[in-house]
């Protein structure tokens, strides 16, 4: 398993929300040339690909709430995105809870070899309590929907890896159960990578025993450092090591001025009651754990404007002022950037033509600094 020095060498990875949801990724009146569609995220996937994009990521929600009334579900949707791709790998944001581990199990697999390979999932464990009480299913406490994460991503690979799967847990039994075909395997990876998000301490652990990758809502340098650390921590504990992506929502333009005149804009046309809304439901969710730091807990109404709290991130401004905060953020563990846009096939190519070469030639001079050993006595 590398370790945490050579994850930090790795080029640092993007990935895109894909806007398989009604409204965009911004809970704003302001105009946005993005479509929940497929033709249009058919063509936006091919067009991310062929400009750096490594990853997209598939958004669950499975109600009309929030400014989102239309919405495709995660797994089909994500299936024919890699369908109509060659390189991107496409990850299907689930809920425990809505489904048995052994039938998404099934499910992946067959799109991971559909797709050679490129198949991933992201372990959602609730936030939004209707989705699951209006279809008639238990809400659990907050720690509880963790524990169940915790379960059924060990049921995930065990039944990904083992020809006579076998686990007995409180909220999952299974008993010499195979799947075939099996996902595709190769090097530095066994199975699917599984993806995990969450802010709180129940969330952070999780990541540390089980995860591949964990997920941090928008934050600024401070912030994500702090999570950085106790998940590595976490981890060690458990003799692992993590992968870690952060949030941003990027709006890159000639000018700095005109960067954030966009941003003033989306937030003075906001859909007040939308966003209202989403903050008393994910609040009251971040809230409930026992050290609050539940994912929201503390977001004010411009960051909920951006849902899940991209402007904090800061990647708005210029080319040369978006790659500095990348690689400032890769500096302190960031392993991938999850990228939020308002108009995204535009936005996409500008991010791919501009931002990326100047982002690619900034990790150069960082490898070069770091690889240049301090001159004898400049430490006297």
């Amino acid at each position: 398993m590398a370790d945490n020095q050579s994850l930090s060498r790795e080029p640092l990875k993007f990935a895109y929300w894909v806007p398989n949801v009604s409204g965009g990724l911004v809970t704003s009146k302001i105009e946005q040339r993005t479509d929940w569609g497929y033709e249009y995220n058919k063509e936006l996937a091919v067009l991310a690909e062929r400009n750096g994009f490594e990853y997209a990521l598939t958004q669950v929600r499975y109600t009309a709430s929030y400014g989102a009334a239309y919405q495709h579900e995660s797994t089909g949707f994500s299936l024919a995105l890699l369908l109509a791709t060659q390189r991107l790998k496409v990850i299907a944001a689930i809920h425990p809870g809505l489904w048995h581990p052994g039938v998404l199990a099934k499910f992946v697999a067959s799109a991971d070899v559909l797709s050679g390979g490129r198949a991933a999932v992201n372990v959602v464990s609730g936030w939004f309590k209707d989705e699951f009480t209006n279809l008639g299913e238990p809400w659990l406490e907050h720690d509880e929907r963790y524990r169940r994460s915790e379960e059924f991503i060990r049921v995930l690979r065990e039944l990904w890896t083992s020809d006579s799967a076998e686990f007995r847990g409180d909220f999952y039994r299974i008993h010499d159960f195979d799947i075939k075909p099996k996902p595709e395997t190769g090097p530095g990876r066994p199975h699917p990578e599984i993806f995990q998000g969450g802010n709180s301490t129940a969330a952070r652990k999780l990541a540390g025993r089980v995860s591949d990758w964990y997920f941090s809502n928008g934050k600024d340098f401070d912030g994500f450092t702090e999570q950085v650390e106790e998940v590595r921590g976490y981890a060690a504990e458990n003799g692992r090591t993590v992968r870690f992506g952060l949030n941003g929502f990027v709006i890159a333009r000639e000018s700095e001025r005109e960067a954030k005149d966009v941003l003033r804009e989306i937030v003075e046309k906001a859909d007040t009651e939308a966003v209202e809304g989403f903050r008393g439901a994910v609040q009251q969710a971040g809230r409930s754990t026992s050290d609050k730091k539940g994912m929201w807990a503390d977001s004010e109404f411009q960051d909920l404007v951006q849902y899940n709290d991209g402007f904090r991130t800061g990647l708005i401004g210029t080319p040369e002022q978006i790659a500095d905060r990348a690689i400032e953020y890769k500096r302190r563990g960031a392993n991938l950037l999850l990228l939020g846009f308002l108009h995204y096939l535009e936005d996409v190519e500008y991010f791919g033509r501009h931002v990326l070469p100047v982002i690619r030639e900034k990790e150069q001079e960082l490898d070069r600094s770091s690889a240049t050993p301090e001159p004898i006595g400049s430490l006297s």
